[in-house]
C-alpha cells in the first residue's frame, strides 16, 4: 500500500508515478493517442468536407458512462473498505484472544511455556490468514511460532487458518479437561475463535465473489469504444489540438476504469492493496509482547523513497 508523506507537497504528488494508475494504462493511453493523431492528420490533409461525427453523442454518452464508472468504483471501494474493517477486526480479536488466554487459563496449574504456545498459535494464525487470502503457503514465516508437528499437520490442509483454529480449540478444550479453565470462562475463549472464523469468512466472501464478469466486460468495451471514437467527434471542432483533448479525456475514463479493477480485490500485492504483511507483523509483535517474548519482529515501516507497505 502506498503511504504518502504527510509533508508531501502538491507538486510532488502531481508528478508522482509509483503507485498511480498511469503505470497500468500507459500503453492503452498511448494507443488511443496514436489513433487520435492519425485521425487528426487525415482530417487536416483532407478537404474536411467528409461526414464527420458531431460532439453531441459523445457528450451524452460521456455523461452516462461517468455515472456507470462512478457506481462501479463505489462498489470496488466498498469491497476495499470492508476488507480493511475485517482486518481491523482481526487485529482487535487477536489482542482479545491473547488477553483471555493469559488471564483465564490458570497459570498456577499450567506450565507458563505451555500457555505461551497458545499465544504463538494466535500470532501464526494471522500470517496464515494473509497467506490464505494471497494463495500462498510459506511455512518458513511461521516456523518460529509453530512446532514441526503443527507445520506437518498444516501441509495437507486446504484451509490452513481454519485448521490451525481447530488445533487451538482442541488444546483449549484439553486445558478445560485438565481443570485449568473455569467452566464459565470456556465460552469466552470459544467466542474469540468464533470471531476469527467469522472475520475470515468475510474476507473469503470478498475474495471469492468478484464484481460480475459481464458487468466489467461491458464497461471495458464501452470505455474503449468511446475513447477510440472520440477523435471523430472532436476533430471538426478543435482541429489540430484533438490529440491533446482526447488524451486528457481518455486518461480520465481509462484511469477510472482501471482504478476500479485495482481496488476490487484488496488482498493482493498491488501497490494500492491492503498492507496485510504489515498488519500481520504488527499483530505478532503485539501479542508476543504480552508474554514478554524476545526477538520480536520489526514493525514494517514505509520505505522513505517508495513509501510502500506490503
Amino acid at each position: 500500500m502506498i503511504v504518502p508523506k504527510k509533508t508531501a507537497s502538491w507538486q510532488s504528488l502531481l508528478f508522482q508515478l509509483r503507485g498511480t494508475i498511469l503505470e497500468d494504462i500507459k500503453w492503452r493511453l498511448a494507443v488511443v493517442l496514436g489513433h487520435a493523431i492519425l485521425v487528426t492528420i487525415v482530417y487536416e490533409l483532407s478537404s474536411a468536407d467528409g461526414n464527420w461525427l458531431s460532439i453531441t453523442p459523445f457528450s451524452l454518452m460521456g455523461l452516462v458512462l461517468s455515472i456507470f464508472l462512478g457506481f462501479r468504483n463505489n462498489t470496488s471501494y466498498d469491497r476495499f473498505w470492508e476488507g480493511r474493517k475485517l482486518w481491523g477486526g482481526v487485529v482487535n480479536t487477536s489482542r482479545t484472544v491473547t488477553r483471555r488466554i493469559l488471564t483465564l487459563i490458570d497459570h498456577d496449574q499450567t506450565d507458563t511455556t505451555h500457555v505461551h504456545r497458545h499465544v504463538y498459535i494466535v500470532a501464526a494464525y494471522v500470517h496464515l490468514l494473509r497467506q490464505h487470502l494471497r494463495e500462498e503457503w510459506l511455512p518458513q514465516e511461521v516456523s518460529h511460532l509453530l512446532s514441526p508437528e503443527d507445520i506437518q499437520f498444516l501441509e495437507k490442509e486446504g484451509n490452513r487458518p481454519i485448521a490451525l483454529l481447530q488445533r487451538l480449540g482442541d488444546r483449549i478444550r484439553q486445558e478445560y479437561k485438565d481443570g485449568n479453565i473455569h467452566p464459565q470462562h470456556l465460552p469466552l475463549l470459544e467466542e474469540g475463535l468464533t470471531d476469527f472464523t467469522n472475520l475470515q469468512g468475510g474476507c473469503e466472501r470478498i475474495k471469492s465473489t468478484p464484481i460480475p464478469f459481464s458487468y466489467n466486460i461491458l464497461l471495458h468495451r464501452i470505455v474503449a469504444i468511446y475513447c477510440f471514437a472520440l477523435p471523430y467527434g472532436l476533430v471538426p471542432l478543435v482541429g489540430g489540438v484533438t490529440p491533446i483533448v482526447v488524451a486528457l479525456i481518455s486518461y480520465a475514463f481509462l484511469g477510472i476504469d482501471a482504478l476500479g479493477d485495482e481496488i476490487e480485490e484488496p488482498f493482493g500485492l498491488d501497490d494500492n492493496d491492503l498492507p496485510l504483511l504489515a498488519l500481520s507483523t504488527m499483530i505478532e509483535h503485539n501479542v508476543r509482547q504480552r508474554i514478554e517474548d524476545e526477538d520480536l519482529p520489526d514493525l514494517q515501516q514505509p520505505n522513505p523513497i517508495t513509501r510502500i507497505l506490503n
